[in-house]
Protein backbone atom coordinates (compact mmCIF):
# COMPACT_ATOMS: atom_id res chain seq x y z
CA UNK A 1 0.00 0.00 0.00
CA UNK A 2 1.46 3.47 -0.93
CA UNK A 3 1.56 6.11 1.86
CA UNK A 4 0.79 9.83 1.07
CA UNK A 5 4.17 11.19 -0.69
CA UNK A 6 6.15 13.63 1.88
CA UNK A 7 7.40 17.05 -0.41
CA UNK A 8 11.14 17.99 -0.82
CA UNK A 9 12.87 20.43 -2.78
CA UNK A 10 14.75 17.61 -4.09
CA UNK A 11 15.11 13.87 -3.95
CA UNK A 12 19.40 12.71 -3.96
CA UNK A 13 19.55 9.30 -4.90
CA UNK A 14 22.87 7.69 -3.83
CA UNK A 15 25.18 8.95 -0.54
CA UNK A 16 28.56 8.49 -2.34
CA UNK A 17 30.70 11.43 -3.27
CA UNK A 18 28.68 13.12 -5.62
CA UNK A 19 25.57 12.57 -3.48
CA UNK A 20 26.90 14.16 -0.31
CA UNK A 21 28.22 17.25 -2.41
CA UNK A 22 25.22 17.57 -4.14
CA UNK A 23 23.87 17.37 -0.58
CA UNK A 24 25.88 19.82 0.87
CA UNK A 25 25.61 22.66 -2.22
CA UNK A 26 21.53 22.66 -2.02
CA UNK A 27 21.31 22.45 1.36
CA UNK A 28 23.44 25.16 1.56
CA UNK A 29 20.97 26.88 -0.85
CA UNK A 30 18.38 26.97 1.54
CA UNK A 31 17.22 24.27 -0.02
CA UNK A 32 14.57 21.11 1.78
CA UNK A 33 16.93 17.54 0.28
CA UNK A 34 16.47 13.67 1.10
CA UNK A 35 19.26 11.52 0.06
CA UNK A 36 18.18 8.26 -0.45
CA UNK A 37 20.89 5.45 0.34
CA UNK A 38 21.22 2.08 -0.20
CA UNK A 39 23.82 0.82 2.21
CA UNK A 40 24.05 2.04 5.72
CA UNK A 41 26.71 4.18 5.61
CA UNK A 42 28.27 6.87 3.30
CA UNK A 43 30.52 5.93 0.53
CA UNK A 44 29.19 4.87 -2.56
CA UNK A 45 31.10 2.67 -4.59
CA UNK A 46 34.13 2.72 -1.58
CA UNK A 47 31.43 1.75 0.89
CA UNK A 48 30.24 -1.33 -1.43
CA UNK A 49 33.91 -2.62 -2.85
CA UNK A 50 36.07 -3.88 0.49
CA UNK A 51 37.75 -6.90 -1.27
CA UNK A 52 41.25 -7.05 -0.41
CA UNK A 53 43.93 -4.53 -1.88
CA UNK A 54 40.76 -2.28 -2.98
CA UNK A 55 42.68 1.15 -3.99
CA UNK A 56 41.68 4.20 -5.94
CA UNK A 57 44.46 4.53 -8.61
CA UNK A 58 44.32 8.72 -8.57
CA UNK A 59 46.74 9.98 -5.96
CA UNK A 60 45.13 10.70 -2.38
CA UNK A 61 46.35 14.25 -2.44
CA UNK A 62 44.19 14.76 -5.80
CA UNK A 63 41.63 12.34 -5.33
CA UNK A 64 39.73 14.45 -2.79
CA UNK A 65 37.48 17.31 -2.51
CA UNK A 66 38.45 20.74 -3.63
CA UNK A 67 34.98 23.36 -2.42
CA UNK A 68 36.94 23.21 1.46
CA UNK A 69 39.82 24.93 2.00
CA UNK A 70 39.50 23.60 5.78
CA UNK A 71 38.62 20.42 4.68
CA UNK A 72 41.99 20.11 2.38
CA UNK A 73 44.13 21.33 5.02
CA UNK A 74 42.84 19.19 7.69
CA UNK A 75 42.46 16.10 6.58
CA UNK A 76 45.84 13.51 6.41
CA UNK A 77 46.38 11.28 3.60
CA UNK A 78 48.70 8.62 4.82
CA UNK A 79 49.66 7.08 1.41
CA UNK A 80 50.08 7.47 -2.40
CA UNK A 81 47.48 5.46 -3.17
CA UNK A 82 44.76 5.48 -0.61
CA UNK A 83 43.54 2.53 0.23
CA UNK A 84 39.81 1.55 0.43
CA UNK A 85 39.55 2.16 4.72
CA UNK A 86 41.24 5.27 4.16
CA UNK A 87 38.99 6.76 1.58
CA UNK A 88 36.17 5.34 3.50
CA UNK A 89 37.17 6.83 6.57
CA UNK A 90 37.39 9.84 4.92
CA UNK A 91 34.03 10.20 3.46
CA UNK A 92 32.74 9.44 7.09
CA UNK A 93 34.93 12.36 7.85
CA UNK A 94 33.20 14.80 5.37
CA UNK A 95 29.68 13.37 6.40
CA UNK A 96 30.13 14.23 10.43
CA UNK A 97 32.30 17.97 9.43
CA UNK A 98 28.91 18.69 7.11
CA UNK A 99 26.21 17.47 9.21
CA UNK A 100 25.03 15.22 6.27
CA UNK A 101 23.58 12.24 7.59
CA UNK A 102 20.41 14.10 9.08
CA UNK A 103 19.24 13.99 5.23
CA UNK A 104 20.65 10.56 4.26
CA UNK A 105 18.27 7.74 4.62
CA UNK A 106 19.74 4.64 4.99
CA UNK A 107 19.11 1.16 3.99
CA UNK A 108 16.90 2.09 1.61
CA UNK A 109 16.59 1.67 -2.22
CA UNK A 110 14.43 3.85 -4.78
CA UNK A 111 12.75 1.52 -7.20
CA UNK A 112 10.45 4.22 -8.83
CA UNK A 113 10.50 7.70 -10.07
CA UNK A 114 8.34 8.90 -12.18
CA UNK A 115 7.35 12.67 -13.58
CA UNK A 116 4.10 14.03 -12.94
CA UNK A 117 3.13 16.46 -15.99
CA UNK A 118 0.10 17.93 -14.05
CA UNK A 119 1.88 19.31 -11.12
CA UNK A 120 5.66 19.31 -12.38
CA UNK A 121 7.03 17.09 -9.54
CA UNK A 122 9.31 13.53 -9.55
CA UNK A 123 6.93 11.19 -7.53
CA UNK A 124 9.38 8.80 -6.39
CA UNK A 125 9.17 5.32 -4.43
CA UNK A 126 11.36 3.91 -2.26
CA UNK A 127 11.85 0.05 -1.56
CA UNK A 128 10.25 0.53 2.24
CA UNK A 129 6.95 1.73 1.18
CA UNK A 130 7.62 5.66 1.81
CA UNK A 131 6.67 7.65 -1.39
CA UNK A 132 8.74 10.90 -1.96
CA UNK A 133 7.61 14.53 -3.88
CA UNK A 134 10.15 16.75 -5.58
CA UNK A 135 11.11 19.24 -7.79
CA UNK A 136 14.17 17.88 -8.52
CA UNK A 137 15.38 14.62 -8.61
CA UNK A 138 19.06 14.21 -8.87
CA UNK A 139 20.97 10.55 -9.49
CA UNK A 140 24.07 10.24 -7.77
CA UNK A 141 24.42 6.77 -8.57
CA UNK A 142 28.11 6.18 -9.48
CA UNK A 143 29.25 4.76 -12.81
CA UNK A 144 30.70 1.58 -11.27
CA UNK A 145 27.62 0.83 -8.74
CA UNK A 146 25.58 -2.04 -10.41
CA UNK A 147 27.13 -5.10 -10.05
CA UNK A 148 27.59 -7.62 -13.43
CA UNK A 149 27.49 -11.55 -12.27
CA UNK A 150 27.30 -13.90 -15.33
CA UNK A 151 24.83 -15.97 -15.28
CA UNK A 152 26.41 -19.37 -14.56
CA UNK A 153 24.64 -22.43 -14.57
CA UNK A 154 24.64 -24.34 -11.71
CA UNK A 155 25.93 -21.77 -9.58
CA UNK A 156 22.66 -21.88 -6.77
CA UNK A 157 24.32 -25.86 -6.88
CA UNK A 158 27.63 -24.67 -5.22
CA UNK A 159 28.35 -25.80 -1.58
CA UNK A 160 30.63 -23.61 -0.84
CA UNK A 161 30.81 -19.64 -0.42
CA UNK A 162 31.05 -17.47 -3.10
CA UNK A 163 31.66 -13.46 -3.13
CA UNK A 164 31.70 -10.63 -6.15
CA UNK A 165 34.28 -8.04 -5.32
CA UNK A 166 31.38 -5.37 -5.86
CA UNK A 167 29.41 -6.51 -3.17
CA UNK A 168 32.51 -7.87 -0.54
CA UNK A 169 31.52 -8.48 2.99
CA UNK A 170 32.09 -5.58 5.70
CA UNK A 171 33.42 -8.32 8.20
CA UNK A 172 35.94 -8.57 5.67
CA UNK A 173 37.17 -12.69 4.91
CA UNK A 174 39.70 -15.08 6.08
CA UNK A 175 40.45 -16.92 3.27
CA UNK A 176 43.65 -18.94 5.03
CA UNK A 177 44.46 -22.36 4.18
CA UNK A 178 41.54 -22.07 1.40
CA UNK A 179 41.06 -23.05 -2.18
CA UNK A 180 40.55 -20.18 -3.70
CA UNK A 181 39.26 -20.00 -7.61
CA UNK A 182 38.93 -15.91 -8.67
CA UNK A 183 37.15 -15.11 -11.86
CA UNK A 184 38.19 -12.34 -13.95
CA UNK A 185 41.17 -9.86 -14.40
CA UNK A 186 39.81 -6.42 -14.28
CA UNK A 187 41.23 -3.53 -12.20
CA UNK A 188 39.62 -5.58 -9.11
CA UNK A 189 41.70 -8.76 -9.32
CA UNK A 190 44.20 -7.16 -10.54
CA UNK A 191 44.83 -5.42 -6.76
CA UNK A 192 43.24 -8.08 -4.78
CA UNK A 193 44.86 -10.94 -6.59
CA UNK A 194 48.33 -10.47 -4.74
CA UNK A 195 46.47 -10.52 -1.36
CA UNK A 196 44.84 -13.22 -1.83
CA UNK A 197 47.64 -15.39 -2.62
CA UNK A 198 49.08 -14.00 0.41
CA UNK A 199 46.43 -16.17 2.39
CA UNK A 200 45.14 -19.02 0.32
CA UNK A 201 46.37 -22.22 0.16
CA UNK A 202 46.13 -22.44 -3.68
CA UNK A 203 44.96 -19.32 -5.66
CA UNK A 204 43.96 -20.40 -9.23
CA UNK A 205 43.42 -17.68 -12.02
CA UNK A 206 40.70 -17.82 -14.71
CA UNK A 207 41.54 -15.43 -17.19
CA UNK A 208 39.51 -14.15 -20.28
CA UNK A 209 41.51 -11.65 -21.49
CA UNK A 210 44.79 -10.23 -19.98
CA UNK A 211 45.36 -6.55 -18.79
CA UNK A 212 48.01 -3.50 -19.55
CA UNK A 213 49.23 -3.16 -15.60
CA UNK A 214 51.63 -0.56 -14.50
CA UNK A 215 53.12 -0.82 -10.67
CA UNK A 216 51.82 1.62 -8.87
CA UNK A 217 55.18 2.19 -6.81
CA UNK A 218 52.64 2.92 -3.71
CA UNK A 219 54.93 4.50 -0.15
CA UNK A 220 53.93 6.34 2.73
CA UNK A 221 53.40 9.71 2.13
CA UNK A 222 56.52 11.92 3.34
CA UNK A 223 55.05 14.73 5.65
CA UNK A 224 57.26 16.96 3.32
CA UNK A 225 55.20 16.49 0.64
CA UNK A 226 51.94 16.86 1.83
CA UNK A 227 53.32 19.77 3.90
CA UNK A 228 54.30 21.69 0.24
CA UNK A 229 50.88 19.99 -1.57
CA UNK A 230 48.91 22.01 0.83
CA UNK A 231 51.00 25.17 0.94
CA UNK A 232 50.07 25.75 -2.84
CA UNK A 233 46.78 23.02 -2.54
CA UNK A 234 44.93 25.80 -4.59
CA UNK A 235 47.80 26.55 -7.15
CA UNK A 236 47.43 22.59 -7.47
CA UNK A 237 43.87 22.14 -8.33
CA UNK A 238 43.63 25.28 -10.83
CA UNK A 239 46.72 23.13 -12.73
CA UNK A 240 44.72 20.28 -12.55
CA UNK A 241 41.30 21.61 -13.86
CA UNK A 242 42.87 22.33 -17.18
CA UNK A 243 44.01 18.47 -17.73
CA UNK A 244 42.41 16.70 -19.86
CA UNK A 245 41.78 13.73 -16.90
CA UNK A 246 41.42 16.85 -14.33
CA UNK A 247 45.01 15.40 -12.09
CA UNK A 248 48.39 14.83 -13.02
CA UNK A 249 49.25 18.37 -13.51
CA UNK A 250 52.78 17.70 -12.00
CA UNK A 251 53.51 14.25 -14.47
CA UNK A 252 56.20 14.80 -16.72
CA UNK A 253 54.35 15.25 -20.33
CA UNK A 254 55.65 14.56 -23.33
CA UNK A 255 53.18 15.60 -26.23
CA UNK A 256 55.60 14.35 -29.44
CA UNK A 257 55.41 11.77 -31.43
CA UNK A 258 56.58 8.34 -30.50
CA UNK A 259 57.69 8.47 -33.95
CA UNK A 260 59.65 11.58 -32.98
CA UNK A 261 62.01 9.72 -30.67
CA UNK A 262 64.82 7.66 -31.18
CA UNK A 263 65.11 3.88 -30.17
CA UNK A 264 66.94 4.84 -27.22
CA UNK A 265 65.29 7.78 -26.15
CA UNK A 266 61.80 5.81 -26.23
CA UNK A 267 63.09 3.07 -23.84
CA UNK A 268 64.52 5.79 -21.75
CA UNK A 269 60.67 7.55 -21.61
CA UNK A 270 58.66 4.48 -21.23
CA UNK A 271 61.50 3.06 -18.29
CA UNK A 272 61.18 6.61 -16.58
CA UNK A 273 57.51 6.54 -17.11
CA UNK A 274 57.52 3.03 -15.49
CA UNK A 275 59.59 4.16 -12.57
CA UNK A 276 56.90 6.51 -11.66
CA UNK A 277 54.16 3.97 -12.06
CA UNK A 278 50.66 4.72 -12.61
CA UNK A 279 48.89 6.61 -15.13
CA UNK A 280 51.10 8.98 -16.03
CA UNK A 281 52.77 5.87 -18.04
CA UNK A 282 50.43 7.30 -21.01
CA UNK A 283 51.72 10.48 -21.11
CA UNK A 284 55.08 9.02 -22.24
CA UNK A 285 54.03 10.09 -25.87
CA UNK A 286 50.96 12.02 -27.18
CA UNK A 287 49.77 10.09 -29.45
CA UNK A 288 49.64 6.67 -28.03
CA UNK A 289 46.22 6.89 -27.63
CA UNK A 290 45.46 7.69 -31.31
CA UNK A 291 47.42 5.57 -33.71
CA UNK A 292 47.70 1.72 -33.21
CA UNK A 293 51.62 2.26 -34.70
CA UNK A 294 52.05 4.22 -32.15
CA UNK A 295 50.34 2.90 -29.20
CA UNK A 296 52.18 -0.69 -30.05
CA UNK A 297 55.57 0.78 -29.20
CA UNK A 298 53.97 1.32 -25.38
CA UNK A 299 52.38 -2.03 -25.60
CA UNK A 300 55.43 -3.67 -26.47
CA UNK A 301 57.01 -2.19 -23.79
CA UNK A 302 55.21 -3.61 -21.01
CA UNK A 303 54.59 -6.70 -22.35
CA UNK A 304 58.71 -7.06 -22.04
CA UNK A 305 58.49 -5.63 -18.92
CA UNK A 306 55.97 -8.65 -18.30
CA UNK A 307 58.09 -11.18 -19.34
CA UNK A 308 61.04 -10.46 -17.25
CA UNK A 309 58.84 -10.43 -14.36
CA UNK A 310 57.41 -13.50 -14.79
CA UNK A 311 59.54 -16.47 -14.45
CA UNK A 312 57.38 -18.99 -16.04
CA UNK A 313 57.55 -18.26 -20.19
CA UNK A 314 54.30 -19.82 -20.56
CA UNK A 315 52.71 -18.02 -17.96
CA UNK A 316 54.37 -14.61 -19.14
CA UNK A 317 52.51 -15.59 -22.49
CA UNK A 318 49.05 -15.55 -21.03
CA UNK A 319 49.64 -12.74 -18.87
CA UNK A 320 50.87 -10.72 -22.24
CA UNK A 321 47.49 -8.46 -23.39
CA UNK A 322 47.51 -8.10 -27.57
CA UNK A 323 45.11 -5.39 -27.24
CA UNK A 324 45.76 -2.05 -27.20
CA UNK A 325 46.91 -0.45 -24.34
CA UNK A 326 44.51 2.12 -22.92
CA UNK A 327 41.23 1.20 -24.41
CA UNK A 328 40.86 -1.35 -21.84
CA UNK A 329 40.55 0.91 -18.05
CA UNK A 330 44.46 0.92 -17.63
CA UNK A 331 45.23 -0.97 -14.09
CA UNK A 332 47.14 -0.01 -11.38
CA UNK A 333 49.04 -2.66 -9.54
CA UNK A 334 51.14 -3.53 -6.45
CA UNK A 335 53.27 -7.04 -7.04
CA UNK A 336 50.38 -8.36 -9.49
CA UNK A 337 52.89 -10.16 -11.45
CA UNK A 338 54.99 -10.71 -9.59
CA UNK A 339 52.14 -12.90 -7.27
CA UNK A 340 52.42 -15.43 -10.56
CA UNK A 341 55.75 -16.60 -9.40
CA UNK A 342 54.73 -17.96 -6.17
CA UNK A 343 53.84 -21.54 -5.93
CA UNK A 344 50.09 -21.51 -4.59
CA UNK A 345 49.08 -19.22 -8.11
CA UNK A 346 47.82 -21.02 -11.09
CA UNK A 347 46.60 -19.19 -14.01
CA UNK A 348 44.09 -20.56 -16.14
CA UNK A 349 42.94 -19.14 -19.98
CA UNK A 350 39.43 -19.23 -20.26
CA UNK A 351 39.19 -17.37 -23.77
CA UNK A 352 39.40 -20.52 -25.74
CA UNK A 353 37.26 -22.44 -22.89
CA UNK A 354 34.71 -20.56 -21.55
CA UNK A 355 33.43 -21.41 -18.10
CA UNK A 356 30.89 -24.57 -18.76
CA UNK A 357 29.21 -24.92 -15.30
CA UNK A 358 29.34 -24.41 -11.79
CA UNK A 359 29.22 -27.24 -9.75
CA UNK A 360 28.80 -28.41 -6.35
CA UNK A 361 32.60 -28.67 -5.21
CA UNK A 362 33.76 -25.92 -7.85
CA UNK A 363 33.51 -24.99 -11.39
CA UNK A 364 34.07 -27.00 -15.03
CA UNK A 365 36.16 -25.50 -17.77
CA UNK A 366 37.48 -27.28 -21.06
CA UNK A 367 36.13 -30.10 -20.28
CA UNK A 368 37.79 -30.42 -17.28
CA UNK A 369 36.28 -30.03 -13.09
CA UNK A 370 38.40 -27.96 -10.50
CA UNK A 371 37.49 -28.39 -7.60
CA UNK A 372 37.28 -24.95 -4.71
CA UNK A 373 36.17 -24.02 -1.11
CA UNK A 374 35.56 -20.37 -2.20
CA UNK A 375 34.84 -18.80 -5.79
CA UNK A 376 35.34 -14.79 -6.49
CA UNK A 377 33.44 -12.80 -9.18
CA UNK A 378 35.80 -10.44 -10.09
CA UNK A 379 33.65 -9.64 -13.29
CA UNK A 380 32.58 -6.45 -13.13
CA UNK A 381 30.22 -3.68 -13.26
CA UNK A 382 26.98 -2.59 -15.49
CA UNK A 383 29.16 0.50 -15.75
CA UNK A 384 27.92 3.59 -16.06
CA UNK A 385 24.43 3.19 -16.74
CA UNK A 386 23.09 -0.10 -14.45
CA UNK A 387 22.25 1.77 -11.92
CA UNK A 388 20.16 3.92 -13.60
CA UNK A 389 18.24 1.43 -15.53
CA UNK A 390 17.85 -0.44 -12.73
CA UNK A 391 15.12 1.91 -11.26
CA UNK A 392 12.12 2.48 -13.21
CA UNK A 393 12.66 6.03 -14.04
CA UNK A 394 9.79 7.09 -16.00
CA UNK A 395 9.25 10.63 -17.93
CA UNK A 396 6.94 12.12 -20.14
CA UNK A 397 3.97 10.29 -21.55
CA UNK A 398 5.39 7.26 -19.00
CA UNK A 399 8.62 6.97 -21.21
CA UNK A 400 10.76 4.59 -19.48
CA UNK A 401 14.40 5.61 -18.89
CA UNK A 402 15.52 2.02 -19.64
CA UNK A 403 13.10 2.17 -23.11
CA UNK A 404 14.55 5.28 -24.28
CA UNK A 405 18.39 3.56 -23.53
CA UNK A 406 17.75 0.62 -25.45
CA UNK A 407 20.14 1.09 -27.85
CA UNK A 408 22.37 3.54 -25.41
CA UNK A 409 22.34 6.09 -23.13
CA UNK A 410 21.28 9.41 -25.01
CA UNK A 411 22.04 12.66 -22.89
CA UNK A 412 22.85 16.38 -23.34
CA UNK A 413 26.12 16.84 -21.72
CA UNK A 414 25.24 13.66 -19.67
CA UNK A 415 23.02 16.08 -16.99
CA UNK A 416 20.08 15.27 -18.47
CA UNK A 417 18.27 13.64 -21.54
CA UNK A 418 15.30 14.80 -23.26
CA UNK A 419 11.77 13.55 -22.10
CA UNK A 420 12.79 13.73 -19.01
CA UNK A 421 12.46 16.91 -16.89
CA UNK A 422 14.39 18.36 -14.03
CA UNK A 423 16.33 15.31 -13.70
CA UNK A 424 19.76 15.40 -12.93
CA UNK A 425 22.52 12.74 -13.39
CA UNK A 426 25.77 13.27 -11.86
CA UNK A 427 28.74 12.08 -14.05
CA UNK A 428 26.45 10.65 -16.44
CA UNK A 429 27.22 9.03 -19.58
CA UNK A 430 28.24 11.38 -22.35
CA UNK A 431 30.43 12.91 -20.18
CA UNK A 432 34.22 12.78 -18.91
CA UNK A 433 33.18 10.92 -15.63
CA UNK A 434 35.64 7.54 -15.88
CA UNK A 435 38.28 9.14 -18.04
CA UNK A 436 38.66 11.38 -15.11
CA UNK A 437 39.29 11.95 -11.80
CA UNK A 438 36.07 11.64 -10.50
CA UNK A 439 35.35 13.83 -7.72
CA UNK A 440 36.83 16.33 -9.73
CA UNK A 441 34.08 15.90 -12.16
CA UNK A 442 31.59 15.35 -9.74
CA UNK A 443 32.32 18.95 -7.92
CA UNK A 444 31.71 19.97 -11.71
CA UNK A 445 28.71 18.76 -12.48
CA UNK A 446 27.18 19.79 -9.09
CA UNK A 447 28.33 23.20 -8.92
CA UNK A 448 26.42 23.16 -12.30
CA UNK A 449 23.59 21.54 -11.37
CA UNK A 450 23.41 24.07 -8.44
CA UNK A 451 23.85 27.03 -9.91
CA UNK A 452 21.08 25.75 -12.79
CA UNK A 453 18.33 25.30 -10.36
CA UNK A 454 18.98 28.48 -8.11
CA UNK A 455 18.80 30.39 -11.77
CA UNK A 456 15.70 29.11 -12.25
CA UNK A 457 14.39 29.45 -9.00
CA UNK A 458 15.11 33.51 -9.30
CA UNK A 459 13.06 33.49 -12.49
CA UNK A 460 10.29 31.71 -11.22
CA UNK A 461 10.71 28.73 -13.35
CA UNK A 462 9.50 25.32 -13.08
CA UNK A 463 11.32 22.83 -15.43
CA UNK A 464 14.07 22.48 -17.44
CA UNK A 465 14.42 19.50 -20.07
CA UNK A 466 17.18 18.53 -22.65
CA UNK A 467 16.37 19.55 -26.15
CA UNK A 468 15.99 16.43 -28.28
CA UNK A 469 18.39 17.75 -31.23
CA UNK A 470 20.52 19.14 -28.72
CA UNK A 471 21.06 15.67 -27.02
CA UNK A 472 21.19 13.86 -30.70
CA UNK A 473 24.23 16.45 -31.54
CA UNK A 474 26.04 16.29 -28.61
CA UNK A 475 25.87 12.09 -29.03
CA UNK A 476 26.97 12.69 -32.05
CA UNK A 477 29.88 14.75 -30.86
CA UNK A 478 31.05 12.19 -28.43
CA UNK A 479 30.88 9.17 -30.68
CA UNK A 480 33.03 11.63 -33.35
CA UNK A 481 35.09 12.35 -30.97
CA UNK A 482 35.70 9.15 -29.41
CA UNK A 483 36.10 7.10 -32.85
CA UNK A 484 39.34 9.57 -33.57
CA UNK A 485 41.32 7.57 -30.59
CA UNK A 486 41.80 4.38 -30.02
CA UNK A 487 39.04 3.79 -27.07
CA UNK A 488 36.62 1.99 -29.37
CA UNK A 489 39.22 -0.89 -30.61
CA UNK A 490 38.56 -3.29 -27.86
CA UNK A 491 35.67 -5.19 -25.99
CA UNK A 492 35.67 -2.85 -23.12
CA UNK A 493 33.30 -2.28 -20.05
CA UNK A 494 33.42 1.68 -21.53
CA UNK A 495 31.45 0.30 -24.33
CA UNK A 496 29.17 -2.35 -22.12
CA UNK A 497 31.16 -5.09 -23.93
CA UNK A 498 31.01 -6.99 -20.23
CA UNK A 499 27.67 -7.37 -19.50
CA UNK A 500 25.93 -10.00 -21.96
CA UNK A 501 23.07 -8.11 -24.52
CA UNK A 502 24.15 -4.45 -23.62
CA UNK A 503 24.16 -2.32 -26.49
CA UNK A 504 28.02 -1.72 -27.90
CA UNK A 505 28.09 1.74 -27.62
CA UNK A 506 30.79 4.47 -25.96
CA UNK A 507 30.38 6.03 -23.26
CA UNK A 508 32.58 8.47 -21.61
CA UNK A 509 33.53 11.77 -23.04
CA UNK A 510 37.02 11.62 -24.03
CA UNK A 511 37.14 14.84 -25.02
CA UNK A 512 38.65 16.15 -21.71
CA UNK A 513 37.37 18.07 -18.52
CA UNK A 514 38.57 21.61 -19.67
CA UNK A 515 37.14 21.01 -22.98
CA UNK A 516 33.86 19.93 -21.44
CA UNK A 517 33.35 21.88 -18.40
CA UNK A 518 33.70 24.94 -20.72
CA UNK A 519 31.26 23.80 -22.77
CA UNK A 520 28.77 23.28 -19.76
CA UNK A 521 29.86 26.87 -19.35
CA UNK A 522 29.21 28.39 -22.73
CA UNK A 523 25.77 26.52 -22.43
CA UNK A 524 24.40 27.93 -19.22
CA UNK A 525 26.07 31.75 -20.09
CA UNK A 526 23.45 31.62 -23.03
CA UNK A 527 20.42 30.84 -21.41
CA UNK A 528 21.19 27.15 -20.65
CA UNK A 529 20.96 26.77 -24.72
CA UNK A 530 19.82 22.88 -25.57
CA UNK A 531 17.45 23.12 -22.68
CA UNK A 532 14.31 23.79 -23.13
CA UNK A 533 13.23 25.84 -20.18
CA UNK A 534 9.24 26.33 -19.08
Amino acid sequence: MRTAAREVDAVIVGAGFAGMYMLHRLRSAGMNVQVIEAGDGVGGTWYWNRYPGARCDIESMEYSYQFSEELQQEWEWQERYAPQPEILAYANHVADRFDLRKNIQFETRVTEAVFDEAVNRWQVQTDTGEALSASFCVMATGCLSSTNLPKFEGLDTYQGEWFHTGLWPHQGVDFTGKRIAIIGTGSSAVQSIPQLAKQAAHLTVFQRTPNFSIPAHNRQLEPEYVAEVKAHYSELRAANNLEAGGFGSRTERNDGSVFEASEAERAENFERKWQIGGFGFLAAFGDLLMAPESNEFAADFVRSKIRATVKDPAVADLLCPQQVIGCKRLCVDINYFETYNRDNVTLVSVKDHPIERVTPKGLVTGGKEYEFDCLIFATGFDAMTGSLTRIDIRGRDGLALKDKWAAGPRTYLGLGSAGFPNLFTISGPQSPSVLSNMICSIEQHVNWVTDCILNMRKRGLATIEADLKAEDAWVAHVNEIADMTLYPSCNSWYLGANVPGKPRVFMPYVGGLPVYAEKCEEVASHNYEGFVLA
